[in-house]
């Protein structure tokens, strides 16, 4: 029977550790923490075989390992006991191959991971799932945890009300009023969740609602992705790629960047693969950000000398962040992985997103950022027309309904609809329909 661990730990200084229960953000010098596992625990397996484990738990019943999350439970969080597990099924999403796009842009192995065919619409579930089956298991063990809280852009707040209703768990979440789709508000307010839509954008959430949780004693756990059980579950995603891709390695893997988290996740699940020979070499990580919310583009070009900015308004509203609170550790993994930031301005990703869905994609406006950034690299022949690419599209297209209608009714502002495809409005007459149809043929 083998026995796995995890821990929070500081890091600036492993040997400060806490239980992953306790009710602990920050190191004692104020640093984020980090989850740590027994690697020599991990290590009793070989890599073939924690493959066959994963291979046998793949997509089926067997709770909790079915989850694409809670199949590599040793691996995420061995601490939370399976009762205690949250999970709707998430992960396991379609890794895509964009054939005809990619022939369209130059890259001949082009795949799209489509982590918002997932339950509550984005690749945010792989993150609640674990922090919401820690709270619950917090709960289970006597802790007084009365409601858990975001701030966000929109899907984080529909994936912790979502899984906060399967718990029982009273949720919280902090919006920025006015800048968060009908899709995406309405969720939580579906799910029975306390929204508070504030007069700010989503960095003034960000404060406040850390301020509201920063007392222990108030019962208010935080759920942002400061909170590093979240990127527990989002790691898995990089893991997932590799396994579905026959356990082979791309040679890029493009991922849209906001408050940065899911950047680091990425690269800490792959590490992990490395660390335990599942995989020999490691990809080359692009991080995409909005033209009008760059800051981690400007560190980038600025030798990673980083400052936040004020973000303004894009069509990728989950990424218009400023000051993202997963920068410095964003930047440590993109530098491990030789790792380039691109960005998109408001033309170039509404135009790609609407390029790929011209070929069987719908892709939401922040995979527009992360297709751009493709297409552009590509061009440059930075990546080259026979690399294995894979870009992480992070939410499902009909959380954007109105970005979609937008464009193609010539709507968006800073955007010339280049591949506006608007219906045609002809009279009920045989004659007028076979002359447009001819014309469209």
């Amino acid at each position: 029977m083998h026995t796995y661990n995890a821990w929070f730990a500081a890091q600036d200084d492993p040997a400060e550790r806490y239980p992953l229960t306790d009710v602990v953000y920050y190191s004692q010098s104020g640093g984020l923490l980090e989850v740590r596992h027994d690697l020599d625990a991990l290590r009793d397996r070989s890599a073939e075989e924690w493959k066959r484990l994963f291979e046998q738990r793949w997509m089926r019943t067997n709770w909790p390992y079915g989850s694409g999350v809670w199949g590599k439970k040793e691996w995420v969080c061995p601490t939370v006991a399976d009762e205690n597990v949250v999970s709707m099924f998430e992960g396991g999403t379609n890794l895509f191959w964009a054939e005809r796009f990619g022939r369209e842009v130059g890259v001949e192995d082009l795949w799209l991971k489509l982590c918002g065919n997932s339950h509550t619409g984005s690749f945010k579930d792989l993150g609640m799932t674990v922090l919401v089956s820690v709270v619950k298991q917090m709960i289970s063990d006597g802790k007084p945890i009365r409601a858990v809280a975001c701030a966000s852009t929109g899907d984080t707040s529909a994936a912790l009300a979502a899984y906060g209703a399967a718990a029982g768990i009273p949720t919280i979440v902090f919006l920025p009023k006015g800048k968060v789709s009908t899709a995406q508000l309405v969720q939580p307010i579906a799910h029975g969740a306390t929204v508070l839509s504030l007069d700010t954008d989503f960095d003034g959430c960000m404060r406040i609602v850390r301020e509201v949780t920063a007392d222990p004693n108030n019962g208010i756990y935080l759920a942002n992705s400061l909170n590093s059980l979240r990127v527990e579950g989002q790691k898995t995603v990089g893991i997932e790629i590799v396994q579905q891709l026959d356990w082979t390695v791309p040679d890029w893997i493009i991922i849209p960047g906001g408050n940065l988290g899911n950047t680091f996740a990425l690269g800490k699940g792959l590490l992990l693969m490395h660390e335990l020979g599942l995989i020999n070499r490691l990809p080359r990580i692009v991080c995409a950000q909005a033209q009008n919310a760059n800051p981690l583009y400007r560190a980038f070009c600025n030798n990673w000398d980083y400052a936040p900015i004020q973000a303004h308004t894009t069509a990728a509203s989950a990424i218009q962040i400023g000051d993202p609170v997963s920068v410095r550790r964003a930047i440590t993994m993109l530098q491990h992985f030789n790792g380039i930031v691109e960005q998109a301005s408001e033309q170039e990703l509404a135009d790609a997103a609407a390029r790929a869905d011209r070929t069987g994609a719908y892709a939401c406006p922040h995979t527009g950022v992360a297709l751009a950034a493709l297409i552009k690299l590509a061009k440059r022949g930075t990546i080259a027309k026979n690399d294995r690419v894979v870009v992480i599209s992070t939410a499902h297209g009909l959380k954007f309904s109105r970005f979609k209608v937008d464009y193609h009714e010539s709507q968006l502002a800073e955007v010339v609809s280049h591949h506006a495809n608007p219906p045609l409005e002809l009279p009920a007459d045989v004659d007028a329909v076979r002359r447009a149809l001819h014309l469209a043929l």
